[in-house]
């Protein structure tokens, strides 16, 4: 059975209270096929961030049955998504792309230790430090790292994001929601959850 026919997540009959007793959410059901575009509709306080929240994984206080079938990853966009007001955008945008930004940096410590007197010195730690580098030029062609700032500039460029080098503290409510998102779409996950997604935008 092909993904876009077959039912990926399911919740049954889920419900949530607060402390005091006030029904967020009574008896619900939802379940959906790989691909589908689904838009949860309600009120202010209807539960509609909740109902998005849990089936993120990000709150399990409930009844009820939630079941994601296996392999697939989940991204979310909160309403107001937190981000670190010290780095800059480059440096959040970044995060969506953490595997290449490690693999990077691991490759260039590595050419750094080739100007190591004692490595140079002893051929088992030299071949040992080549072999690593080999290892990890191959994991860096496998994701294509190489062209990590084409990629960057591409998906900033494309949701309009402000300036790289600008901080996030500078930023207003609508250019943090494009930061954001756009780290989030980096990670190209397969299920995207968003919430409010055009919220100052």
């Amino acid at each position: 059975m092909s993904d876009d026919k077959k039912v990926i997540f399911s919740m049954v009959r889920v419900n949530k209270t607060t402390p005091t007793g006030k029904h967020i959410l009574k008896d619900i059901y939802l379940s959906f096929f790989y691909g589908a575009k689904i838009g949860i509709i309600g009120n202010n306080g209807a539960g509609k961030s909740t109902v998005m929240k849990i089936i993120a994984g990000l709150d399990e206080a409930y009844q009820g049955e939630v079941v994601w079938s296996d392999g697939y990853t989940v991204g979310y966009l909160s309403q107001e998504p937190e981000l670190d007001e010290a780095k800059t955008v480059r440096e959040v945008v970044e995060e969506g792309t953490q595997e290449i930004v490690d693999v990077l940096k691991e490759y260039e410590e590595i050419n750094m230790k080739f100007m190591d007197e004692e490595i140079l010195n002893d051929p088992d730690k030299m071949q040992k430090l080549m072999d690593r580098q080999a290892a990890v030029q191959d994991k860096i062609d496998a994701l294509d790292a190489w062209e990590l700032d084409t990629k960057l500039s591409i998906a900033m460029d494309a949701l309009r994001c402000p300036p790289d080098d600008q901080k996030i503290a500078e930023l207003s409510g609508g250019e943090r929601r494009r930061v954001a998102l756009c780290r989030l779409l980096l990670q190209q996950p397969d299920v995207l959850l968003l919430d409010e997604p055009t919220n100052h935008l």
